[in-house]
């Protein structure tokens, strides 16, 4: 019986591995893409309680976000930009919550009329992530903004001013000058102008809550719990800068002559 030495079956332990992590990768971004049932996953990956077990051990080890945070520091690095943003844009938006999210973590959100969720996000000046924060869709804007903003500011040290719409205005804005040394800069639509407008600054967030929808996951809030929901914005934003960066590096095709 031929028995192949230590350094090889390592190195086939080591590809099986790979392989077998890439394979999860996979199924989780089909998942976050199409917004199928973890029951539905297709015969084509690993069986969905092994994939949701990899979703949960990199949810709860932190290993999405670091993912995310590498893809982030890349892409920006790639437009000419340093690692580290300076300044951000915060906003929020409220979605519908499925039966199955508990009462616990949903609410009701009386401007918008929706009862489900609220995601609020900070982003970067070229949409991308910095921050998301999941909580009950009545959890006003100025509350959710003394979690998200202390949270940014310890990972950002060179944050300096955010954006925000008229939702954070208040107390917040000395607030944030105060303990975090950042300013909150409030960009107000014209009362004068009826019907859709472009505002300054604002218009990134919400461009970045559109690449969000194109996750069909995020459509609705379908997670039981707020940092599942959390983990799901990271993928569906892991798969929009890979896919970005992915693009920068194809060799461009050489036309016959």
């Amino acid at each position: 019986m031929h028995l192949q030495d230590p350094a090889r079956r390592a190195l086939d332990s080591t590809i099986g591995a790979l392989t077998s992590r890439h394979w999860m990768i996979d199924a989780v971004r089909y998942l976050v893409d199409n917004g199928i049932k973890w029951r539905a996953m297709p015969c084509d990956f690993p069986p969905w309680p092994r994939v949701y077990a990899f979703f949960a051990r990199w949810r709860d080890a932190g290993l999405v976000a670091e993912l995310h945070d590498r893809l982030r520091e890349a892409v920006r690095r790639s437009e000419g930009r340093d690692g580290e943003p300076s300044a951000a844009i915060v906003d929020s938006q409220s979605v519908k919550a499925d039966a199955t999210v508990a009462h616990t973590t949903r609410g009701f959100d009386a401007g918008k009329k929706v009862n489900g969720r609220k995601r609020h996000l900070l982003t970067d000046t070229l949409g991308l992530l910095l921050g998301v924060l999941v909580t009950p869709a009545s959890t006003t804007d100025r509350d959710a903004a003394r979690s998200l903003l202390p949270a940014a500011k310890s990972r950002f040290r060179r944050l300096a001013r955010i954006w925000a719409d008229g939702g954070y205005t208040g107390h917040l804005t000395d607030w944030t000058l105060q303990h975090l040394g950042i300013v909150l800069d409030i960009v107000r639509r014209s009362d004068d102008v009826q019907g859709f407008q472009v505002l300054p600054r604002r218009w990134v967030v919400e461009r970045s809550f559109a690449w969000l929808l194109r996750s069909r996951r995020l459509v609705r809030d379908y997670e039981r719990r707020t940092d599942t929901s959390q983990s799901v914005v990271l993928w569906s934003m892991t798969m929009l800068m890979s896919r970005r960066l992915a693009a920068r590096h194809r060799p461009v095709p050489v036309r016959a002559a």
